[in-house]
Formats: C-alpha cells, structure tokens, sequence
C-alpha cells in the first residue's frame, strides 16, 4: 500500500533543464520518481545529486517508441511530459524531427497514459503557440496563427490532449511555458537559450550577441516558478482547473537589452572586469516573435498560481549558481 499522499511520477525528458529540476523536486518531496530520456538533449549530469536515491528510477528510451512510453507508465500516477525538442531555430532547420519527437512521440505518451490509466497528464506547451497574435498581454483564449515548425508542434499537442480528455476521460493540464531559465539550463550547442548562452559568453568575456536591436521583449520565467505551476496542475482537485491550458510566466517583460545588462551588473560582482563588455547585434531571426508578456490570471484563480521570482530575482539566483558550476 502507498504510503499517504506520495506519488509515482514519471517525468519524460527528465535529464532535461525543467525535468531533472521537476525531478529533483518531486524526490525531495518524498515522492517515487521514474525518469524517461533518451539523452538526445538532456545530460546524465543533471541527475548526478539524486540518481543514487531508492525513490529515482532511470529509464533510458525513447517517447517515439510506443512499447518505451507504456513502459514507463507502469503504476504510474501522474505524468509530467516534459520531453521535446525545443527550439523555433532547430525547427526551421529539422522541421521531421521536431515533429516526430513533439507530435508523434506527445501521441505516444498519451495513449500510453490513457492505457494505464494514469490520473492526470501535465505536459509542456509552449508561449510559440501564440503565433503572430499581436495583443498583450497573452491570453490562454486568444491565439494567432503559428511562426515555426516547433510552434505547430505544440499546437498540435493541446489539440491532441483535448481530445483525449473530451473522448478518453484523460485528465490533462497544459503549461505554456515562457522563456524559462534557471539552473541545469545548457548554455552548450547550436540551440542554447538566449540566457545561459549569454551569461557563458559574459564569462568568458566574450560579447553578447543579440539578434535585433535588442528591444524584443520577453517574459523571462525562472525555473521555480515552473516546478510550482506543475505542482499545482498536478494536485488541484478544482474540477474547473483540469483539461486546459495556462500561461506559466511571471506576467512581466523585459527587452533583451534590459537582460544583458541585469546579466552584466550580477556577474560583474563575480568578475569586475564584465561590466565593460560590449554586446553586440546581429539580424532578427526566422520565426522569432517580437513580444511575449503572459496574462497568469487564469492560473492565479484556478490553480492558485504565486509567483515568487521576477526575472531579476531569478537571475541573481541563476547567475550565482552558474558562476559556482560552469566557471573553467
């Protein structure tokens, strides 16, 4: 018999920036954890400080393999589907492997829960949903048409949870997640986010590049505030608050401008040295959209939704931890 109000979750793409955050989280809670990764884009050593305690298991598969998603969904309780490939730029290059990981792979992992009977799906969606809509802030109700492969693809997963709430009776929250940053996050590869790759770069006293003129903004998220929407999309016992989707932000914007002179000011403090480094422009990318600022009222009154941490107050955080772990 489980012992009272502890869990099994099983978190795909669980050695990823969110995942292994989610992970580590959800074992400190005292829950069983199931991790499900291929390694395509996550990293054995994001697990390193838990990977050894009795309530983690690693399954190493992947979600477009349906035979691995029913695996792993095993007496299982609740799914975080945190696994895709991210990034509107990979998608423009590779649009048929963002598509079959993100669609084809979200599918799988669906029927599989469906098939187990797992009491809620909680996946990541995606603020590229919101596509050329112009309005701010953005509203869940109020979409445009979508700017990237990768945009589509996470599009077609909240089609695709919909149905199966509306035909299965599979209970299903989306998180559309805006421009998370925090610990874990790879400042390495082609398709680094802009944060790590910036603060990596500032390290290395390199200069910034930003693509732009610097004045797209962005609703900066950092990584606690996610672990507490996930939480509550996994726990809320609101009837009212399941089979839909949320915005999961902060509700504030800040240019690229105002982010590489934040990044600036709190690695200075490290290195005095990085307060004189220079950024510099580069063209606007493909598919890229100019603003994003997150309406988070639907997920304060459904879900009780509070935000602790502004972009600011995550950064200082963030850089800290980046400076300790990744500084050669």
């Amino acid at each position: 018999m489980k012992e009272e109000n502890k869990s099994t979750i099983l978190i795909t793409g669980g050695a990823g920036f969110i995942g292994s955050n989610l992970c580590e989280y959800f074992i400190n809670k005292g829950h069983k954890v199931i991790c499900l990764d291929n390694f395509a884009s996550g990293h054995k050593h994001n697990l390193k400080d838990f990977i050894n305690d009795a309530n983690f298991n690693l399954i190493e598969g992947d979600i477009r393999n349906l035979m691995d998603c029913h695996n792993a969904v095993q007496g299982v309780d609740y799914v975080l589907h945190q696994a895709a490939l991210g990034s509107v730029p990979r998608s423009i290059n590779d649009p048929v492997t963002t598509n079959d990981v993100n669609v084809s792979g979200f599918l799988n992992m669906l029927v599989a829960s469906r098939d187990a009977k797992v009491k809620r799906f909680v996946y990541a969606a995606s603020s590229s949903t919101y596509g050329d809509s112009v309005g701010l802030p953005k509203v869940e109700e109020v979409i445009g048409k979508p700017l990237s492969p990768y945009a589509i693809t996470k599009y077609v997963n909240e089609l695709y949870a919909e149905i199966f709430s509306r035909t299965y009776g599979l209970e299903t929250i989306g998180l559309r997640y805006f421009n998370v940053f925090g610990r874990k996050q790879d400042p390495n590869g082609a398709y680094a986010a802009v944060i790590p790759k910036f603060v990596m770069q500032l390290m290395q006293l390199e200069s910034p590049k930003i693509n732009g003129d610097g004045n797209y903004s962005r609703d900066f998220t950092y990584i606690d505030n996610v672990i507490q929407m996930n939480e509550l999309a996994m726990t809320t016992a609101n009837k009212e608050a399941i089979n839909t989707v949320y915005n999961t932000a902060y509700g504030d914007r800040n240019t690229l401008n105002n982010l590489a002179d934040y990044l600036k000011k709190f690695l200075s403090q490290y290195d005095p040295k990085i307060a004189n480094i220079a950024v510099e422009y580069a063209p606007n990318r493909m598919g890229d959209i100019p603003h994003s600022l997150a309406s988070i009222e639907k997920a304060k009154t459904l879900l009780g939704y509070n935000p602790q941490f502004s972009m600011e107050e995550g950064l200082k955080v963030a850089v800290k931890w980046y400076w300790e772990n990744l500084k050669q």
